[in-house]
């Protein structure tokens, strides 16, 4: 049996600069609906906004953080308004996040 990945120990991310404008704006579009409906965004997802935009192409986050962003930002490719020019660069970007989680597991 194995053991969950621990949620402090932090996974190193690469992503192009394409790749990261995705990234951060599927997650920003998620802030911006949230404040939409007035309502608060996640704390989590605020997070993830914060460690995107304080990195420089290279991202370090948890286990849990990386599964969600991968939900994230497939939930976004996956929407009917999602821009064609995102969806080559997001899928990029989650197969690097996925493989990343694969290789924790």
């Amino acid at each position: 049996m194995s053991t969950p990945p621990s949620e402090t120990e932090r996974h190193e991310v690469t992503l192009s600069r394409e790749e990261e404008w995705v990234v951060h704006h599927s997650l920003v579009a998620r802030v911006d609906e949230a404040l939409d409906e007035d309502t608060s965004p996640p704390s989590q997802l605020l997070t993830l906004v914060e460690l995107v935009e304080s990195n420089d192409n290279t991202g370090r986050f948890t286990h849990s953080q990386l599964q969600r962003l991968s939900t994230l930002l497939t939930d976004y490719l996956d929407r009917e308004e999602t821009p064609s020019r995102d969806i080559e660069f997001g899928r990029s970007a989650i197969d690097e996040l996925d493989g990343v989680l694969e290789t924790q597991e």
